[in-house]
């Protein structure tokens, strides 16, 4: 094997093994920030739902899973609330999820219209 297809091996694994070793660093130092973030989406949920009751819980994760199911093509494995935006009236309301389906991340929007959850952009 020549030598400088070694040191092109060498230096490759040295750069993917630096570059696991930052993206989990990273991931270290970010995560509190994410569970801080999760928390108020929690909070801000719990607020929301005491004035209105669209913002039932079991109520969004249905809608979501339908919609999911509909856009997506598959029943959403998994269903984590990101945001919440609870805005004067109920038709600009809106909850953000990140779905997991069909073995991928995807961000849904819904929204509100005349009281009932439905696909929306952001």
């Amino acid at each position: 094997m020549p030598t400088w297809l070694i040191i092109v091996i060498v230096v490759l694994i040295l750069l993917a093994a630096g570059g696991i070793l930052a993206r989990s660093q990273q991931l270290k130092r970010s995560r509190p920030a994410f569970e801080r973030n999760l928390a108020q989406v929690e909070r801000d949920l719990v607020t929301a739902a005491a004035a209105d009751r669209g913002w039932d819980r079991e109520h969004l994760e249905a809608a979501a899973r339908r919609i999911g199911t509909e856009r997506l093509g598959s029943e959403p494995e998994e269903l984590t609330l990101i945001e919440v935006l609870d805005r004067p009236g109920t038709d600009e309301d809106q909850a953000v999820f990140d779905v997991r389906a069909g073995g991928k991340n995807h961000r849904l929007v819904l929204g509100r219209r005349d009281g009932e959850w439905m696909a929306a952009e952001r």
